[in-house]
């Protein structure tokens, strides 16, 4: 009894390891890869704040100036932020000015890593939902289904529910509070939101494509995106 016991727990221990490696698919890379970008923001933004406010102690003027990170980094890396002769910075020595540049260092590798990551989830967007990412674009598009779970939920989801995803918070403080609800969530990003002077209108036409575009992808349809696309952009002319 005892090792038919052992013999059962053994094949079952076998079958979920087995469903588990399975279960692993592009989508969870989808998800890991939006998120380490995510993550790879919060440092350059905070290395960034660090660094300009070390590097205007030397010359603040140059810093307002270029209001670019990457080009600001670039710049201090190249030795072409020159001075102004009556700059209000301080005079500082040379091993005080090379620990700045290594810090815009730093931020270059976060940059080339960033760009790195968005250029592999763009070849798993295309693969994985190419329709979703006609419509809503590959950083957008990874952001829904993160904030889905998967792709299946999205799917689920009515358009509704997509338009406000991202927005968790807003919708919560409306329900308890009684404030303004929001229009939409993470959508406000996509540039027909963003450029739309009538944004909710604009949030409901975009979240009603990408829900029929993800619909296509999940049952792998064939490629719609560019019509829906089209479609979107005439609509919101």
């Amino acid at each position: 009894m005892n090792n038919k016991f052992k013999d059962f727990y053994s094949l079952n221990m076998k079958e979920t390891k087995q469903k588990i490696k399975e279960s692993v698919s592009d989508e969870n890379f989808i998800l890991q890869t939006i998120n380490y970008i995510g993550e790879l923001d919060r440092i350059f933004n905070i290395l960034m704040k660090r660094l300009r406010e070390w590097y205007e102690l030397y010359n603040p003027e140059f810093s307002r100036r270029v209001q670019d990170h990457a080009k600001f980094v670039e710049l201090i890396l190249e030795g072409n932020d020159e001075k102004e002769n009556d700059s209000m910075g301080a005079d500082i020595d040379k091993k005080d000015l090379k620990e700045i540049k290594d810090i815009a260092l730093r931020a270059k590798d976060i940059f080339s890593e960033r760009k790195s990551k968005e250029e592999y989830l763009e070849k798993l967007m295309k693969e994985v939902c190419p329709n979703l990412t006609a419509v809503a674009g590959v950083t957008i598009g990874a952001k829904l289904i993160s904030l889905a779970g998967d792709l299946k939920r999205l799917m689920l989801f009515p358009s509704s529910t997509v338009q406000l995803l991202g927005a968790e918070k807003a919708l919560f403080r409306h329900m308890k509070t009684g404030a303004r609800s929001p229009k939409h969530g993470i959508i406000h990003e996509h540039p027909l939101v963003a450029s739309a002077k009538d944004k909710g209108k604009a949030a409901r036409a975009v979240a009603d494509k990408i829900s029929l575009a993800v619909k296509v992808d999940y049952f792998k349809g064939e490629f719609i995106g560019g019509k829906l696309r089209k479609e979107l952009e005439e609509r919101l002319k």
